[in-house]
């Protein structure tokens, strides 16, 4: 276990391409998805760094990377302003219960409030309680009346042809 006070939290850089892509490889084990991992780190560059899609945060404790985080600028229509939706937050096991996720977590909220945005979002998967349980004592709540939706690749290209519904499961 790593205690927040030996860890630090930077921006990524392009250099840390290789580095990030391998820490999102160990959250797709851990998330048992590492079959739905499609990039690569030139991929991971380029949206990062060239794209600017997403911003990513390293964080480290003894010249080691221990975790990141990738997030990106959204916008809520009712309130009129941005916000930030994180798309991943991980700390490898070893160093968890350190009080690292509740200070990257922490330096998130103050990025939001000093870039000015009114919400930081993010989601779980329904299967991990501890994730769960940390989120819910940060004091977010759960927003239940809302469904994720997705189209991926071949519905994005059904859907912009035209071509009406998906075929059925």
């Amino acid at each position: 276990m790593t205690s927040a006070a030996e860890a630090t939290i930077r921006p990524a850089t392009e250099a840390d391409a290789e580095l990030l892509f391998g820490l999102i490889l160990e959250l797709a084990e851990y998330e048992k998805l590492a079959d739905a991992v499609r990039g690569d780190p030139q991929v991971l560059r380029r949206s990062l760094f060239e794209q600017r899609a997403a911003e990513a945060l390293i964080i480290e404790a003894g010249g080691e990377a221990i975790g990141y985080a990738i997030f990106f600028t959204t916008f809520s229509t009712f309130e009129c302003r941005s916000g930030i939706w994180l798309e991943d937050v991980y700390v490898r096991p070893e160093h968890r219960r350190g009080g690292i996720g509740r200070a990257v977590m922490e330096h998130l909220a103050a990025l939001a409030l000093e870039r000015g945005h009114v919400r930081l979002e993010w989601c779980a998967l329904e299967w991990n309680e501890p994730a769960l349980k940390f989120y819910a004592g940060l004091g977010a709540r759960v927003l239940d009346d809302w469904r994720m939706l997705r189209l991926e690749r071949e519905g994005i290209q059904r859907l912009s042809r035209g071509a009406g519904s998906a075929p059925p499961a």
